[in-house]
């Protein structure tokens, strides 16, 4: 390798790791709220109902961030986005820390899901265009998520204990800023894709319905909304299903949940890479007859007492299928091209993502009126219709 090829490899592996800590300091702020919930609520004297609608409310204005972050990034280039997403959540945080009122509150938190929100669908494009082998690098990349959901909730619920919920929430700040300060040091400027062309033509209605109406981003859509469901339900609800469905200690459940994300995080760049080596469809697959066993397994394990050992095993079973992602995302930038990248990323998976949220509505109704077996078996489902349209398409030639 020469010098240059040298330098330059190592710049693209920085780039890669600072992309992954600011999504994974975006996803901190996110995730450190919740366990502070009891919290919130005693301070403002409000239901969890309340404060349940005000992060809904943060989770929704993060999926509807992602296409406007496309276009964003095509005008004025990807590290700018990247360091105003990084920069706005670090605010956000401080504001959300702060708030006086229950409706302050709401605000931040939508605001904070805004500005994280910005981060993801550019960093993708940013590092498709870095690298050649893309699945491996969107691995790598999507893992900070997993990887904020193991350390956050924890972090959180220590400090919350001990200095309150205020202190608990800056958590957001605290990681977001020293990664935007070595984003700016370390990653150079990044040169717009459409620098001129008016932002009103980016919204323009007939090229988004005509983007998503091809059938392979239609079919590819499908697929994370099927993904995008069963991760939101799971990490909504696995806990409460292991501690009441499957009859675990609440420590023991709290436990495995972050199994769970040690495997999801763990398993995202293995399945990247395999992706680009034996192809998109056929990795998804696999994640997609984890999840069918995976489930399967965890129901099985609660209907029929099977002990701890098996829980576990679907436990891993699970994380492994919601690594997801890797694959389906990369089949997504295969589709796109290089001009459609930045804007057209970010409006498929505001598509998926707010169609896949209603994951835990539904699954939490199901519980309700059948019982966890039930929702989870659901989730199942879910998994075996992906792998069915999958296998279709494959056996088939459909062309998708």
């Amino acid at each position: 390798m020469s010098d240059t090829s040298t330098v330059n490899w190592r710049y693209d592996h920085t780039a890669l790791a600072l992309c992954t800590l600011a999504f994974t300091g975006t996803m901190v702020a996110r995730l450190v709220v919740s366990p502070l919930v009891p919290e919130i609520t005693a301070r403002f004297d409000v239901t969890n109902g309340t404060v349940g609608l005000a992060l809904s409310g943060m989770w929704l204005a993060y999926a509807l961030a992602q296409f406007p972050s496309g276009v964003l990034g095509d005008r004025y280039g990807e590290r700018r986005v990247i360091l105003t997403a990084v920069g706005a959540t670090a605010v956000a945080s401080v504001l959300l820390a702060a708030s006086p009122s229950i409706a302050a509150f709401g605000l931040f938190a939508a605001l904070l899901g805004t500005g994280a929100g910005l981060h993801y669908s550019v960093a993708t494009t940013f590092l498709t265009r870095q690298f050649d082998d893309t699945g491996r690098a969107i691995g790598v990349h999507v893992a900070g998520g997993p990887l904020a959901g193991l350390a956050a909730p924890p972090a959180a619920a220590l400090v919350g204990s001990r200095y309150g919920w205020r202190a608990g929430v800056l958590l957001g700040a605290a990681v977001a800023v020293p990664v935007f300060v070595l984003f700016a040091w370390r990653v150079r400027p990044t040169e717009p894709l459409r620098p001129d062309q008016p932002m009103g033509e980016r919204f323009a209605l007939g090229p988004l319905v005509e983007l998503l109406s091809r059938p392979r981003i239609l079919y590819t859509t499908a697929l994370a909304t099927m993904g995008a469901f069963t991760w939101q339900a799971t990490a909504s609800f696995l806990p409460t299903f292991l501690e009441v469905g499957g009859g675990l200690s609440s420590t023991l459940s709290a436990l495995l949940f972050s199994v769970y994300f040690l495997v999801h995080g763990g398993t995202q760049p293995i399945t990247g890479s395999i992706s680009d080596r034996i192809g998109r469809d056929a990795t998804a697959m696999v994640t997609m007859s984890a999840g069918v066993v995976g489930y399967g397994t965890l129901v099985a394990a609660a209907a029929f007492d099977l002990g701890l050992p098996v829980a576990v095993g679907g436990v891993g079973l699970v994380g492994l299928a919601m690594s997801w992602g890797a694959p389906v995302q990369s089949r997504f930038m295969d589709l796109l091209s290089d001009a459609e990248r930045g804007a057209g990323f970010g409006l498929v998976r505001t598509a998926y993502m707010v169609t896949g949220a209603s994951g835990s509505v539904v699954v939490g109704a199901v519980s309700d009126a059948a019982g966890w077996p039930v929702a989870f078996a659901l989730l199942a489902g879910v998994m075996a219709l992906g792998l069915v349209t999958l296998t279709a398409n494959r056996l088939f030639g459909l062309g998708y």
